[in-house]
């Protein structure tokens, strides 16, 4: 174990250097490795230490005293020289992170000034592109990306003052005029392209689409050109749309109806007024409308608000021509703002996709280019509508506005939002305006001056009655308050005219028949359209069960008033504990058995046949007999009931009455069946 000892501890000058060496060849971890020399350090010292105790080493003059005072020295050395190796260590370990950390340092500067390097360096395929190949090639595009983060890259470093942007700046300037120049020379090509005849404009703005970029390129580095090329977009569009709708609206016109409504077609206007007019003038050059209770019926008229119709393609005015067509006004005022819509909102969405504009800069943009063609339609809808009487084709259009502006607000489109107000308000005003002269003439009506009393349905009642149901149907979708304002008005002059109708007939029963049928018309032309449980519908519904029922009492009164009478009276005593004040009317109740046994069959054929002459509606005339009938039924049960009173009982004309369950079969009989 000495020798071992011995052996390392005189190869100890060179175990620095060797020991070292071997350990950054290997990549030995420092360490670790002084750990392990230390741990072999110290088992060799325990085992001299034992082989040391195994010796009698407390003689000074023996041999192994002077080895152990030499083993001593030797071990002091040794220890030495492992806090030497040890300093090394930490040393080199320092040096180390030191390098790995100037390592990183310069791998960090070389990936910036490698890109610094690549953003300075122009290729030649980007000049040759830039100044050779057409706009349209996708690799023009592609370079003209790079140009542009080029030319971001040396304002950049120009703001940082950096040398190297010098040495590229003149090139970069250079390519920037060249493409600004051939980008500007193509967009206005393009623009330029929409002023030729019959072109689709569509087709060029589609392209200008696909390269939106060259825009986006002017913005940043040419606003000036960016300007020119955006205020001629605007110019020639704004000419474009202007001359087309224009164009359009007046051939629009051209296709109307030849006739309509003027300032006397009015609800409470006779028919005659127009024709009397005309005679006594001596004009026979225009005929008059057909029928002025056209006027006021919507028929098919409101199927130009259903989906299919509201968005469905627009009007061709030659080929209508060519048909020898002809349209209401609503059509054609359907067809012209749905034509408004679509182009609005693909010009707005063009607008701020090509432009990259949005708020309140988009909508000053398409201001600018449909703000001519919007003020035109709404000049040209002010003269229409200042001289327009047809309150259904003014309601038409205004729910055909309303139904345009749920579909811009559905596709998120703001720009026409203030046109559709300004349109609303100056059809609303119109459509009360001419709502209230309805009014009017219905109040003002003199019916003495509507010709020969009739018991059936009164014109200007019909006309109502088409009129409130087109009204009520079309309002259902947007309700509005002033229109069932108005309705109620109008509903109530109606009312009074038909009252003031009835009380021109000398009796009674006629009054009740001509109201009958007037209520019963009314209920059946609401009923198509309104929903039963509208107010115009359950108003009239009342009216007319009020006057059935009054007429069941008046035709009921005749052949059976005597029975119904004394039946009304016994009644009224009973409730009193008074019906023996009757006991002495024997003969009358003996005239009433024996004269409604012997007639009451042909009383109730001839209340029959009466009242389906007087009404028009044989439904009607149905309920009504069968009302009359099952009332009938009821005055003579009550009749049954009176006489089995104790006052009556002894009568010996009871025997004589007809049997109520026999009665009511015969009654069947005379039912109507249709």
């Amino acid at each position: 174990t000495f020798s071992c000892v011995s052996r390392m501890l005189c190869s100890g000058t060179n175990l620095e250097d060797d020991l070292v060496k071997e350990a950054l060849k290997t990549g030995v971890d420092l360490r670790q490795y002084s750990k392990q020399v230390e741990s072999e350090l110290q088992r060799i010292e325990q085992a001299s230490i034992k082989d040391y105790n195994q010796c009698n080493c407390s003689c000074p003059g023996s041999i192994y005293y002077f080895t152990c005072m030499r083993m001593e020295g030797m071990l002091s050395g040794f220890q030495s020289d492992l806090w030497s190796i040890s300093s090394e260590i930490q040393t080199l370990q320092q040096q180390s992170v030191s390098m790995s950390v100037r390592l990183k340092n310069r791998q960090a500067v070389r990936s910036h000034l490698s890109q610094l390097v690549d953003e300075l360096v122009v290729p030649g395929a980007m000049i040759s592109t830039i100044l050779d190949s057409p706009v349209t090639e996708q690799e023009f595009l592609e370079q003209l990306h790079e140009l542009n983060n080029k030319i971001n890259f040396a304002k950049e470093l120009s703001f940082r003052e950096t040398l190297a942007c010098s040495d590229i700046q003149d090139i970069v300037d250079r390519l920037k005029l060249k493409a600004v120049s051939k980008i500007r020379e193509f967009i206005l090509q393009k623009i330029y392209s929409f002023r030729k005849p019959m072109t689709n404009y569509q087709i060029p703005q589609n392209t200008l689409l696909k390269y939106r970029f060259f825009y986006q390129f002017l913005l940043a580095n040419e606003r000036t050109v960016a300007k020119e090329i955006r205020d001629e977009y605007v110019d020639t569009m704004s000419k474009i749309y202007y001359s087309y709708f224009k164009s359009y609206s007046s051939r629009l016109l051209k296709v109307q109806y030849e006739e309509v409504a003027d300032k006397d077609d009015l609800m409470g206007v006779e028919d005659t007024a127009k024709k009397d007019i005309l005679h006594k003038s001596g004009f026979f050059s225009k005929p008059s409308l057909k029928s002025r209770n056209t006027i006021f019926t919507l028929g098919q008229r409101g199927t130009i608000l259903s989906p299919a119709e509201l968005e469905g393609p627009i009007l061709v005015p030659h080929t209508a021509q060519r048909g020898d067509c002809r349209y209401p006004y609503e059509t054609l005022f359907r067809s012209q703002h749905f034509g408004l819509l679509d182009n609005g909102c693909r010009e707005f969405l063009f607008l701020c996709d090509f432009f990259m504009v949005t708020g309140n800069s988009a909508l000053d943009l398409f201001n600018c280019i449909m703000g001519k063609t919007l003020a035109m339609f709404l000049k040209s809808m002010s003269t229409y509508v200042s001289d327009c009487y047809d309150s259904i084709a003014i309601f038409l259009c205004i729910h055909i506005i309303l139904r345009f502006r749920a579909i811009t607000a559905k596709r998120n489109i703001p720009v026409l939002d203030k046109y559709w107000d300004a349109v609303l308000e100056l059809l609303w005003p119109r459509f009360e305006l001419i709502l209230e002269m309805n009014i009017h003439s219905i109040r003002s009506t003199d019916p003495q001056r509507l010709g020969v009393l009739d018991t059936r349905p009164h014109y200007i009642t019909r006309r109502y009655a088409e009129f409130s149901s087109a009204i009520v149907s079309i309002n259902q979708t947007f309700p509005n308050e002033k229109t069932h304002t108005l309705l109620g008005q109008l509903q109530v002059e109606v009312e009074n005219f038909v009252l003031k109708m009835a009380a021109e007939f000398p009796s009674r029963r006629d009054q009740l028949i001509f109201l009958i049928n007037n209520y019963d018309m009314l209920l059946g032309v609401l009923m198509e359209r309104a929903a039963d449980d509208s107010k115009e519908v359950e108003g009239f519904q009342q009216l007319l069960l009020a006057r059935t029922q009054e007429f069941i009492e008046e035709i009921l009164s005749a052949p059976f008033g005597g029975m119904i009478a004394f039946v009304k009276e016994a009644e009224a005593l009973m409730e009193k504990g008074q019906l023996d004040r009757l006991k002495n009317d024997e003969a009358r109740i003996t005239q009433l058995v024996r004269g409604f046994s012997s007639s009451w069959k042909q009383s109730v054929e001839a209340m029959s046949q009466e009242v389906m002459r007087s009404f028009t509606n044989f439904k009607n005339g149905t309920s009504i007999i069968q009302g009359a009938l099952t009332q009938l039924i009821q005055y003579y049960h009550g009749f049954h009931k009176v006489l089995s009173q104790p006052t009556f009982r002894a009568l010996t004309v009871r025997s004589e009455l007809i049997n109520l369950h026999h009665l009511m079969v015969e009654v069947k009989k005379h039912k109507p069946n249709f």
